[in-house]
């Protein structure tokens, strides 16, 4: 139970690696500023007022594509750049098992990647494959978990195969259309089939067959996304709310208020039934 409390991919309690990981180079940067007197510049974040209300497109339910995928990469980026050791696996060593034709250089594990390297890798699969946001989300779970219970670390000779076996893995569990390995060897020309589907077995395996994310997981993956995008002035587009934006929000409110209080009444109905049947068995009982 400890084991299952400390895992953020298992446990809505337990704070995300990615958010952790992120924090010193966070810190060090305030810091940075503080010490060097810097000025944050003028202030292009837009706030609400008494008039005018600003509001972004991206929710838990319906996330931004764009958005997200940048605040995923940027995760991956602090997980690579504050990694603990080295630890890696032959299968998802990009020497081993080459993604292309291109021979890969003999330092490639010295060099880590950008976050723009990063995000050309993973925005070009889901543009490809037409992936959804919340798929981006899943895969950062799914490779948050791997890392945990394979006790490895994402780092410059492994990152994209981690990637892709966790968007892989994401897009059948999460998509009602999933992609297929064939799919992806379309996208990535030099890769075959056979490989994809190694690779999928073995992640399957380390992650013991672990591909549950409970709602309250994914909420807070992607509550810690935006508190990430936050620390690192990655903001979402915002726009003013708009008369129709704001009859729509209305309505979905009812909705779910609507939904609650019959959720509550049936939950009471329950309750006063069982209460009954406790006094009539009392009763039964002094009788007999």
């Amino acid at each position: 139970d400890l084991a299952l409390e400390s895992n953020p991919s298992d446990h809505p309690r337990a704070s995300t690696i990615f958010l952790s990981k992120s924090q010193t180079d966070v810190r060090e940067k305030r810091k940075s500023n503080h010490i060097n007197h810097v000025s944050p510049g003028q202030l292009t974040k837009k706030y609400s007022s008494c008039s005018t209300i600003f509001i972004d497109d991206s929710t838990v339910s319906q996330p931004n594509l764009r958005s997200t995928i940048k605040c995923v990469t940027l995760a991956i980026f602090y997980h690579i750049k504050n990694r603990d050791s080295d630890r890696s696996l032959d299968i998802f060593d990009e020497k081993s098992h080459p993604l292309t034709r291109e021979e890969v250089p003999d330092d490639y594990y010295k060099h880590d990647p950008d976050h723009k390297h990063i995000y050309r890798f993973v925005r070009t699969l889901f543009s490809a494959a037409q992936l959804t946001a919340e798929c981006a989300i899943v895969t950062l779970v799914y490779l948050e978990r791997l890392l945990t219970y394979a006790e490895i670390d994402i780092c410059p000779c492994n990152w994209k195969r981690i990637v892709l076996g966790a968007i892989l893995l994401a897009s059948k569990v999460w998509d009602d259309q999933a992609v297929w390995n064939v799919d992806y060897c379309q996208i990535l020309k030099d890769i075959t089939v056979e490989d994809m589907n190694e690779m999928e077995r073995h992640f399957l395996e380390l992650l013991q067959f672990n591909i549950n994310v409970p709602a309250s997981v994914y909420a807070k993956y992607y509550f810690d996304l935006r508190s990430l995008a936050d620390d690192n002035n990655l903001s979402f587009l915002l726009e003013p709310l708009s008369k129709e934006r704001a009859q729509k929000l209305e309505a979905i409110s009812r909705l779910c208020e609507d939904k609650y209080k019959d959720l509550s009444k049936a939950a009471m109905r329950r309750s006063f039934s069982a209460d009954n049947l406790v006094g009539i068995r009392r009763s039964n009982a002094i009788l007999s």
